[in-house]
């Protein structure tokens, strides 16, 4: 008998159900997998944290798709939600950016060809928007190094290049939304030279002015300013970066620093701040 792909969904809410239900108890309770065979389909459930009295749910994360082959954005949305996350999508540039400026997505994962607005073009838009810094994750079937570089200098966080499997796609969202709430939730504001980070509130001044940067330039920064003239190779600020997810290349580090040194240093041909150091890697200088 030919069940409604309902039936599927209807019986994962049944098992989240008695989770919470469980939850409810004066014991702990650890659920590690749930295995269902539906339809001849096996559903794997993922790993539960400890569930006990008093647990509560954090909000989910909204992520934005901009993506015009709706086969690919049925996969992502399909995987991304089961990870637990709320996903809107758009097919063309210009309604993607629009959903952007209404639904205030956590994350955007941004193809770069569209019809009627140019992937590049909505990357612009999102980072022209001083009180936002939501990060990007480009995706893409350019495999030109080229545009992972112009994609980067636009103020991508990530670049994916097609084809892929969803399962990194997901990975990577967790990594850069996990290491972008990190540097939000990190200690008091530190003092440097003249720059003033401010980790809570995301935001960099240099003399009392307000520097805006992308999630991933704040990161790096954060990484170098934390042990001044300790030279950090490419591989080191690329795990910090992106995180252990990520399978780039290292040199797309150069265009980050690039673009860091663009808004920091008074003179980016004589860096004050961040200092190369030749076939190894980066520091930021001393007092």
């Amino acid at each position: 008998m030919k069940r409604s792909p309902f039936f599927k969904i209807n019986m994962r809410a049944r098992v989240y159900h008695l989770v919470l239900m469980l939850s409810r108890g004066d014991f702990h309770f650890r659920l590690t997998s749930i295995l269902c065979d539906i339809c001849a389909h096996r559903v794997i459930f993922p790993l539960f944290p400890p569930i006990h009295s008093g647990y509560t749910l954090a909000m989910p994360s909204t992520l934005l798709i901009i993506e015009d082959e709706p086969e690919l954005v049925r996969v992502l949305r399909s995987y991304l939600e089961q990870a637990g996350f709320n996903v809107f999508t758009a097919l063309r540039g210009d309604s993607g950016l629009a959903a952007w400026e209404e639904k205030h997505p956590d994350l955007v994962i941004l193809d770069l060809n569209l019809p009627g607005m140019d992937g590049l073009d909505v990357a612009r838009h999102i980072r022209r928007d001083p009180s936002r810094h939501t990060p990007i994750i480009m995706l893409t079937a350019r495999a030109d190094e080229l545009d992972e570089l112009l994609g980067l200098e636009l103020g991508a966080d990530d670049y994916i290049t097609k084809p892929f499997s969803p399962r990194i796609v997901v990975a990577r969202v967790n990594a850069l939304l996990r290491r972008s709430d990190t540097d939000r939730e990190s200690g008091q504001p530190i003092k440097i030279i003249d720059l003033e980070i401010d980790q809570a509130a995301h935001t960099l001044t240099r003399g009392g002015k307000l520097i805006e940067l992308t999630p991933t330039e704040f990161s790096l920064l954060l990484t170098l300013v934390s042990q001044p003239g300790r030279v950090f190779s490419r591989l080191q600020l690329l795990e910090a970066a992106q995180g252990v997810a990520y399978e780039g290349y290292e040199r797309t580090i150069d265009a980050h620093i690039k673009n860091l040194r663009a808004k920091i240093e008074p003179d980016t041909k004589n860096p004050r701040y961040i200092e190369t150091v030749f076939g190894v890697g980066y520091r930021f200088a001393r007092n």
